[in-house]
């Protein structure tokens, strides 16, 4: 991949667009997943989808909050623009984007319903989420599992997924189980 050249104007247009996706992210800025590909990796090329996938499975996998794969992103858009200097930019144009515009609404908005918890409206908004945070979760894995693979001859990895995502709804069985047997599996070679 060739150096990127960016000017101030992709910069400015990289930090607006997480400080925009901040607001969106209401299930976590992993819900904001399938913009940020759409608009690094089919609009303007900025990543590639190895890079892409690779910054939210090593944030991940990480210790620490899952939103460090928004930094990854702006490390790797950085890189790919051509130093170190230019990926440290990157990482905190994005991570401060994505946190800044949220974190400030949040702050505000929860005294806010605090003080009015009672009012029908605030009850209402607050059960009117979890559709669009559920489904703003689903539309993240078929993004991630669509870099992966859309194969039906891969049918024993979309069986895990289903299987696994059967089992985190209904059954109090922790996370972490099914995430070892994935490994297992695939170290087997089974998936």
């Amino acid at each position: 991949m060739n150096p990127l050249v960016m000017s101030v104007g992709d910069w400015a247009s990289l930090f607006m667009h997480y400080a925009t996706l901040s607001l969106l992210s209401v299930g976590g800025a992993i819900s904001t997943a399938p913009d940020m590909h759409r608009f690094l990796v089919d609009e303007k090329g900025w990543l590639t989808d190895p890079q892409f996938s690779a910054s939210i499975a090593i944030a991940q996998a990480a210790p620490g909050p899952n939103v460090l794969f928004t930094a990854l992103m702006g490390w790797n858009v950085g890189l790919n623009a051509g130093s170190l200097w230019t990926g440290l930019l990157g990482m905190i144009l994005c991570l401060g984007g994505i946190m800044v515009p949220s974190s400030l609404l949040v702050y505000f908005t929860t005294q806010w319903s605090h003080r009015n918890r009672d009012l029908r409206g605030v009850r209402a908004f607050k059960q009117g989420m979890a559709p669009i945070v559920v489904g703003l979760l689903v539309s993240t894995g078929w993004i991630l599992a669509k870099g992966t693979s859309t194969s039906l001859r891969d049918w024993p990895l979309w069986a895990v997924t289903l299987v696994s995502a059967l089992l985190v709804w209904r059954t109090r069985l922790h996370l972490l189980w099914l995430l070892g047997a994935g490994a297992v599996l695939g170290w087997i070679g089974w998936v």
